[in-house]
């Protein structure tokens, strides 16, 4: 009677079978390593920077005299830049039952060391509001519409709207110098307008 038993495999067999499977095992990992995609990349673009517009001066608070017909006479009121006539006659109680508020502009801007004068009914002299110190139309540069720069000596439509442009691009005039800086604006034109504009 004959056994069915297996041959034992041999050594030669054993290491050739290991070493199919090393290969298959190596080039899995290549052929895995060959085909992985590509990594994605993202790339973060910061936005442009923005210009920043430089800071301007706050304007300063304005002193205005009050007279006449209001509830409260020569007061020295102090009020923000830029207050109206109408502004300043609240600020002094109102006005009083006989004045004349015909002859007063309550729109008109004011400006610092003006008199606000409300004259009374039965009153003939008229008085322009506000009025300028020393009887000189004083011309507010920074303020100024077209119309009130061409009433400088020297200053036309187009000088004037030049001082426009500048003041909205760069900001409030500080001084005579700066105005300078307007094309069309020298030391001659400097010396015409001395006393007769104001930078508030």
């Amino acid at each position: 009677m004959t056994d069915n038993l297996s041959p034992e495999p041999s050594p030669r067999g054993t290491i050739l079978t290991f070493a199919i499977i090393a290969l298959a095992i190596i080039g899995g990992a290549v052929l895995l390593l060959i085909t992985r995609p590509e990594p994605v990349r993202i790339t973060i673009n910061p936005p442009l920077p923005t210009a920043t517009s430089l800071p301007t001066a706050t304007p300063a608070p304005i002193t205005v005299y009050v007279t006449g017909a209001v509830n409260q006479p020569e007061t020295t009121i102090t009020l923000p830049a830029g207050s109206r006539v109408q502004e300043a006659l609240d600020n002094v109680g109102g006005v009083t039952e006989n004045a004349d508020l015909e002859r007063v502009n309550l729109a008109q801007i004011l400006r610092d060391g003006d008199q606000v004068h409300v004259p009374e009914l039965n009153e003939s002299a008229e008085t322009a509001l506000p009025t300028p110190s020393g009887g000189i139309t004083i011309v507010h540069v920074n303020s100024a519409t077209l119309e009130e720069l061409m009433t400088l000596p020297g200053v036309g439509e187009a000088l004037g709207q030049r001082i426009i442009d500048y003041r909205t691009a760069n900001g409030a005039f500080v001084d005579m110098a700066a105005l300078d800086e307007v094309s069309g604006i020298g030391p001659a034109m400097l010396e015409n307008l001395e006393g007769l504009v104001a930078f508030d």
